[in-house]
């Protein structure tokens, strides 16, 4: 080992609790390194360094219990930490602190882990893209001068800069897989109703989840596990899981029918051919384990799009922002809010009708395999401030529908989704690929996606950005 962070968090907690080392000394180190660091990265938004001391001093004096214990993870910061700052992304919010802790944050606690920081989000998670008026833009560790993604991009960028082992995420239409892709890490989508957003987020439609990115499938596993709770009030619940996720990601997964697609939904969206090169790969490395791949038209057609986008619209209006405040949304808020307060109810209900008569249809094709692959977005990394350049926020739009084609639907659905960093280009940019699984299975896809991580040599070939070792 060089150094901690060269370790996995469920290696940093095994050190730990052989005393070998300290969680003390483990968030010194990623304090040191967010200090020095993290003005190129942009990933946190707010840095609670005394308060994870403290945290680590009292699990020092604690028995050390659990998979995680004195692992810092960081929290997104669309979720509350009760007494820190929580912005969602927006000057709007500069001022407002968090009343209480979200109870996914309290999962965490519980389970020994050691909050950092916040981490950054665009403007109420809505952008694929995390650039704000509250922080720096969020980073990939592999090119500064690309974007991280969204809506988990500064999750994504501490993890992948080194600047935390594993981080806490969320995902409403690929918020977690889509900084996976661009940031060459494992993130994972539960299946709808697996973690709860108590006590204040409401489900509504139940397109968006909590959900872990990191390094390796096992770390992600282990996240999940701590993060998977439901409290009273939840609108959906998933389908109980036998064993846990970190025991699903130390089994074989068995012979598996996989299907394949690569045509995306959104019109005028293409697949760049970086991206179908990943693709392919991951097929012929799959086929390659034993696995049977069967092509498939896609499930969806183009006609679910005008429905999402309809209720994308009114989940920008889900924050309340004062009317002195107006002024301090970015454009593309604005123009997403405007057109939200603008549909009327029966046309929300009715979107929201087609997208559930939709997935009805596509989960008797999907349901026939054990898992389904595509390409997560379409296009290699973009560099920050492409999305936004001419400063248009219709086309900023277009420009997010055309990347971000493939991983919304399955937060349509509800079914999990992983992304696999499988695949660099010549020019060293990460790119990745989509495994979907069946309602409540993600055990298969964890098992299965620590058999692909196995056979590229573990951590994914052991790549590691050069800001890695700074």
């Amino acid at each position: 080992m060089a150094h901690l962070h060269d370790l996995t968090a469920i290696e940093q907690a095994e050190a730990v609790r052989r005393r070998e080392i300290s969680p003390v000394e483990i968030v010194r180190h990623y304090l040191e390194r967010i200090e020095r660091l993290d003005p190129q990265v942009g990933a946190y938004v707010t840095v609670t360094a005394e308060r994870a001391l403290d945290e680590a001093r009292a699990l020092e004096r604690g028995e050390p219990d659990g998979p995680l214990y004195g692992v810092p993870i960081p929290v997104k910061d669309l979720n509350l930490v009760k007494d820190v700052p929580i912005r969602f992304g927006s000057a709007t919010y500069e001022d407002f602190v968090a009343p209480v802790d979200d109870t996914v944050v309290e999962r965490l606690r519980e389970a020994g882990t050691v909050m950092l920081g916040k981490t950054a989000t665009p403007e109420f998670g809505l952008p694929c893209y995390t650039e704000t008026y509250v922080s720096p833009p969020s980073r990939s560790a592999w090119d500064l001068t690309r974007s991280a993604g969204g809506s988990s991009g500064g999750a994504a960028a501490a993890v992948a800069a080194g600047l935390a082992p594993a981080a806490h995420g969320s995902d409403g239409a690929g918020s977690i897989r889509i900084p996976a892709s661009v940031c060459g890490l494992f993130g994972i989508k539960p299946t709808r109703g697996r973690i709860s957003f108590a006590p204040i987020v409401p489900d509504l439609a139940g397109m968006s989840t909590n959900g872990p990115l990191a390094r390796t499938v096992a770390d992600a596993a282990a996240l999940l596990d701590v993060m998977t709770h439901n409290t009273p009030g939840d609108l959906y619940l998933a389908p109980p899981v036998e064993g846990g996720f970190l025991e699903a990601a130390r089994r074989e997964p068995g012979r598996l029918r996989i299907a394949r697609y690569a045509t995306p939904v959104v019109p005028e969206a293409e697949v760049e051919p970086d991206v179908l090169a990943a693709y392919e790969e991951a097929a012929k490395t799959l086929a390659g384990l034993g696995h049977e791949i069967v092509d498939i038209a896609p499930p969806f057609t183009a006609d679910v799009v005008p429905q999402f986008v309809t209720l994308w619209y009114t989940f920008a209006c889900m924050h309340p922002v004062a009317l002195d405040k107006h002024d301090r949304l970015r454009p593309l808020t604005a123009f997403l809010r405007e057109r939200g307060h603008a549909v009327r109810a029966p046309d929300f209900l009715q979107a929201q009708a087609a997208l559930q008569l939709a997935t009805r249809f596509a989960l008797h094709v999907t349901n026939a395999y054990d898992a389904v692959l595509t390409p997560t977005v379409t296009q290699t990394p973009r560099p920050v401030g492409w999305f936004e350049e001419g400063g248009d926020p219709q086309e900023t739009f277009e420009r997010m529908k055309r990347f971000a084609a493939f991983p919304a639907i399955y937060n349509v659905t509800g079914q999990p989704a992983v992304n696999l960093p499988l695949h660099w280009t010549p020019a060293g940019l990460p790119v990745g690929v989509m495994l979907a699984g069946r309602v409540g299975e993600e055990a298969t896809l964890i098992s299965l996606s620590a058999q692909v991580e196995a056979a590229r040599g573990g951590f994914w070939g052991t790549r590691r950005p050069e800001i890695w070792s700074a």
